[in-house]
């Protein structure tokens, strides 16, 4: 078994999707068991299975991760579930002026 702490915290979503893709990876070839702990519930629920959630050390609600996100049960779970941004693309404005390419060999 794998306890990954806070494994992806403070670390940009292209490191933090490497790390978690290097962890599947080993999970698989080696057919262990982790245990994440993590408050980024956009990654818990990327990677788990079957998740616990606790508030101030307390057990709150546990259960399968689809049904868990989908479903909570517990008002606690629900209120973090709130919490979380849903960002859609079309949630912004459209973007006025396009960045130009950086030229061959600049730079």
């Amino acid at each position: 078994m794998l306890i990954c702490d806070e494994v992806t915290s403070a670390l940009d979503v292209v490191v933090q999707a490497s790390i978690l893709e290097l962890l599947e990876s080993l999970r698989r070839s080696l057919g262990m068991t982790m245990l994440f702990i993590s408050h980024d519930l956009a990654v818990v629920r990327a990677i788990s299975d079957k998740v616990v959630v606790m508030r101030q050390g307390a057990i709150r609600e546990v259960g399968d991760a689809d049904q868990l996100f989908s479903h909570p049960t517990d008002g606690y779970t629900r209120e973090l579930l709130r919490a979380v941004p849903d960002l859609r693309a079309d949630d912004y404005p459209p973007v006025k002026h396009r960045l130009a390419p950086i030229p061959e060999g600049a730079g």
